[in-house]
């Protein structure tokens, strides 16, 4: 069982790092089309504005689930280095437990957000509402619960072939 759980993690891995790999690849085209029609052609464009932040919050909730399964998020370990080995396995399920917990809320809430604002159209970018602009918060935290799960249940997996690819080693 564990196997098929960590091979669709690989797979899903995969995928969000591709994910938020294109939005900040489409993030980064549509800027500076937006600056360049607005002070080269004087022609002020009401899309990339837009398109932008929803590739920004799709690279930063999504990527954030991949950085967490990586090993490669933020984290302070000047106080857990000087604990006991016993206390820092204890510390890491304490914060796996809490991210757990943060992850389920994030999720709850940022669902209801998107179904509370599903019908409300974007003013600049009308093909799109609100709600659906905001789909990667709670993808992103049920990618990141099932990520949490997995580091709870068969420990870190930041050292698998596939979670290295392009690192430098």
């Amino acid at each position: 069982m564990s196997e098929i759980y960590i091979k669709w993690m690989d797979r899903l891995y995969l995928l969000a790092m591709t994910v938020a790999g294109l939005g900040l690849l489409v993030m980064t085209i549509v800027i500076p089309i937006g600056i360049f029609s607005r002070y080269v052609l004087n022609r002020g464009e009401s899309w990339p504005e837009p398109i932008a932040i929803i590739c920004m919050v799709t690279f930063t909730f999504i990527g954030a689930a991949v950085s967490y399964r990586a090993g490669a998020h933020i984290a302070v370990n000047m106080l857990t280095d000087r604990l006991p080995a016993a206390l820092q396995v204890l510390c890491a399920r304490v914060v796996d437990l809490l991210m757990l917990l943060i992850s389920l809320l994030m999720c709850w809430y940022s669902y209801w957000l998107c179904v509370e604002l599903w019908e409300q159209p974007v003013a600049e970018f009308p093909i799109l509402t609100s709600g659906q602009s905001y789909l990667p918060l709670p993808i992103g935290s049920a990618i990141l619960i099932l990520f949490v799960i997995e580091r709870l249940l068969f420990g870190s997996q930041e050292n698998r072939p596939v979670v290295l690819i392009g690192s430098h080693g």
